[in-house]
């Protein structure tokens, strides 16, 4: 016959629940817990226990009649992952059970922690109680322990007007027209891009515009894997290019190229959008794309710092 033909279940319970005296020193405990406070008991050595226990577990000595209110908030010292909880368990889903030391007191509590995921939990970790709404003197008055909020996320979103210079609107309009421009600094003789009315190393007024190439050279660049709507995938490379004509390089996109490919001294040429779409924006340059060329040697690059 198999076994499990000869398996039988079988309960045991006790009638109304099992009822025993709490004596003073627990039912302290419970009392307050009852009014949602965390109490320990000091010894003859000046211990404080938690849960509180009649007798010094070291010495076997009765404790004080001090009691000690601690925590609420404690540290884990160890932990167990529940991933299947059953039904007697505190909570219907995964859970820790924790050994969770309560400040102020000198041992740990065994409590269950509602951190959400076992990568969550580890020593050290701070928690605090969540309390049942309704309280009856129980350990279960406290549903669980929670973890501190240590990390918030605070949606960042700020809307405002730029109204363009005189400088900058010649800039994107060059831009729209598919052309950079530049201004000449009359004493420093260098052509600064984007276009600006002054040299911003000697004060010198500029009038002379230069329009340069939309070719142009990597001096330095960093990978980003953060999504963002301009670029062209994710990770995207944002970059700084130093014209073909120009003595200080602009800030731009990289585009069609794997990012772990782009280098310093790497040629690129701007991806324009098409003419019929262009406006006063640098939306009109999509990114910069690799030309195929030899790369530059960066360490004859000016302006590339």
């Amino acid at each position: 016959m198999p076994s499990e033909d000869l398996a039988a279940t079988h309960v045991l319970e006790f009638p109304g629940g099992y009822t025993r005296t709490t004596g003073p020193v627990i039912g302290r405990f419970l009392t307050e817990l009852r009014d949602r406070r965390l109490v320990g008991v000091r010894t003859a050595g000046g211990r404080v226990l938690v849960p509180p226990l009649e007798y010094d577990p070291d010495t076997g000595e009765p404790v004080t009649d001090e009691y000690v209110e601690v925590g609420p908030a404690g540290t884990v010292e160890s932990w167990a992952w529940v991933s299947s909880p059953r039904p007697g368990h505190p909570l219907d889903r995964p859970f820790a059970w924790a050994l969770i030391r309560l400040d102020g007191a000198d041992t740990a509590l065994v409590h269950a922690v509602d951190a959400g995921d076992p990568k969550a939990v580890q020593p050290g970790m701070r928690v605090r109680p969540r309390w049942r709404a309704e309280t009856s003197g129980h350990i279960t008055d406290i549903a669980c322990f929670q973890p501190e909020v240590t990390r918030i996320v605070a949606p960042v979103r700020a809307e405002y007007r730029v109204t363009p210079g005189k400088a900058l609107t010649r800039f994107l309009e060059g831009v729209r027209d598919g052309v950079f421009l530049g201004g000449r600094c009359p004493r420093c003789v260098k052509v600064y891009v984007p276009y600006r009315i002054s040299c911003p190393s000697c004060g010198t007024l500029i009038d002379e515009e230069v329009q340069v190439a939309d070719t142009g050279t990597i001096t330095t660049f960093a990978i980003n894997n953060l999504p963002d709507p301009r670029a062209p995938q994710v990770p995207f490379v944002s970059a700084y290019i130093l014209l073909d004509g120009a003595d200080t390089p602009m800030i731009a996109l990289v585009g069609d190229v794997p990012a772990q490919e782009v280098r310093q001294g790497m040629r690129v040429r701007a991806v324009w959008a098409p003419p019929e779409e262009r406006t006063l924006s640098m939306d009109n340059v999509r990114w910069f794309a690799p030309t195929g060329e030899p790369d530059a040697d960066p360490s004859e690059l000016e302006g590339g710092a």
